[in-house]
Formats: structure tokens, C-alpha cells, sequence
């Protein structure tokens, strides 16, 4: 028998872009990981490469260290490299990596295109240290340039959000993420909703006002984190 996407096999999902790249920055980061650390590891492509980078460098030195993931694909890709994993409920991170969709002049992020931005922000809250994993393409001199703000919402709100945003300061589109291997919308790994927020500007005030309404789980936009940018390339 012939699998594809084997769940406990080191694939990713997709195309990753600038690789050669990416993978000189998770070598980078990797030199980050001392003996005992626990881990947060986010999602996308940046975070897969930098977790191989890690699992590497580990197996090497002879070092130990415990993951903590974001989303069900990354607990696939540890499961696959032999990590040990863990929660936030058992464990906290001594550090964590992720990548960015889009990172502005005053650090302030858009992330969520994976669908695991819920789980992205309660590990960077919990981190003392965070890294930040992008290629020159993601820097943005205006925030919402290349990408639309997704927002996690409860399917239950879906009507009542879509009324309350319609005079929302400075939105010019909202649509329902649509899926790619199935009908219907995309689910989140919370099992919820993604709207994307195409904004003509974003206000500093728009996650909050955002996170005001009933329904709404989490933003995609990452404002008033700290972390430490690593450019790839």
C-alpha cells in the first residue's frame, strides 16, 4: 500500500518558497536550543524547516529537548523526527519560533493563513523569548499590503459578525476562507471559522474593537508582542 501524506511521515503540505533561504535562517535559530529547553514551535513552512534544523542539531550534540506545537501538522512533523512533545496546560516554553504572513516598520504582525492563529498567540504570550521567522517578501511597509487579517470566529456568530462589521473603520472586503480539500469553509484547528479582513488601512485599535464582539475566538493581528526578527536571506 501507497500512502500519501502519511500522518506519521515528514511531509509538508504544500510548495515552500524560498527554501534555500529559509533553511539557512532555521540554522540560525537552531543554534538557539540548549540541553532540557522546552520548545513552542509554530506553523507554516518556516516553522517546519526550523523544527528539522532543531531535531538535527539535537541528534548531533547529543541534546534533549521537548516541543510544544501549534497545530496538528507540526505535531505530525515532531512525531515524525522522534520529539517529545507537550501543552501549554503541562509546560511552558523557554523560548518559541514562528513565521509571519506579513511584519510592518513597528513589528506589529498579520499571521493566521495556516488557521492555527489562536494557538500562535497563546504560545507567544507565553514565551519570555520569541522569534520571528520571514524572508524579505513579508516585510510591508503598510500592513494588509499582500494578505487580508484573518479572524477566528464561533460558526454560531457567523451572521451576527458579518451585520456588525459592516461599517467597520476602514474594511473594504470580508470573506469567508473558503477550503481547499473539502466543501464548505475552511475549519480552524479549534474548529471554528476564518473570516479575511481586507483592510484599505488597519487601525491600531483594530484588534481590539475586533475582540469586542461575541463571537469572535482571536485576531490574526499580532500588536504589542515582542520578538526578535530573524530575515532569511
Amino acid at each position: 500500500m501507497q500512502w500519501t501524506n502519511r500522518p506519521n511521515g515528514l511531509t509538508w503540505s504544500g510548495a515552500i518558497k524560498n527554501e534555500e533561504a529559509k533553511r539557512e535562517a532555521a540554522a540560525r535559530l537552531a543554534a538557539e536550543l540548549r540541553d532540557g529547553q522546552t520548545v513552542g514551535v509554530g506553523s507554516g513552512s518556516t516553522s517546519f524547516l526550523t523544527l528539522q534544523a532543531l531535531a538535527a542539531r539535537a541528534e548531533k550534540e547529543g541534546l534533549s529537548f521537548t516541543a510544544i506545537p501549534t497545530s496538528i501538522e507540526v505535531a505530525n512533523a515532531c512525531s515524525a523526527l522522534g520529539l517529545r512533545i507537550t501543552t501549554l496546560n503541562d509546560a511552558r516554553p523557554d523560548w518559541c519560533f514562528d513565521g509571519a504572513d506579513e511584519v510592518d516598520d513597528h513589528k506589529r504582525l498579520i499571521k493566521g493563513r495556516g488557521g492555527a492563529l489562536y494557538q500562535e498567540k497563546l504560545m507567544m504570550a507565553a514565551a519570555p523569548k520569541a522569534f520571528i521567522v520571514v524572508d524579505q517578501s513579508k516585510i510591508v511597509k503598510r500592513l494588509g499590503q499582500n494578505f487580508a487579517a484573518p479572524v477566528e470566529i464561533d460558526p454560531a456568530a457567523l451572521s451576527l459578525i458579518f451585520e456588525k462589521l459592516e461599517d467597520f473603520p476602514g474594511l473594504e472586503e470580508v470573506t469567508l476562507r473558503p477550503a481547499g480539500g473539502k466543501d464548505g469553509p475552511v475549519i480552524t484547528e479549534r474548529g471554528n471559522l476564518t473570516l479575511d479582513l481586507r483592510f484599505s488601512e488597519i487601525a491600531e485599535d483594530a484588534h481590539a474593537r475586533l475582540k469586542q464582539m461575541p463571537g469572535v475566538v482571536e485576531t490574526g493581528l499580532f500588536f504589542g508582542y515582542d520578538f526578535e526578527l530573524i530575515l532569511a536571506g
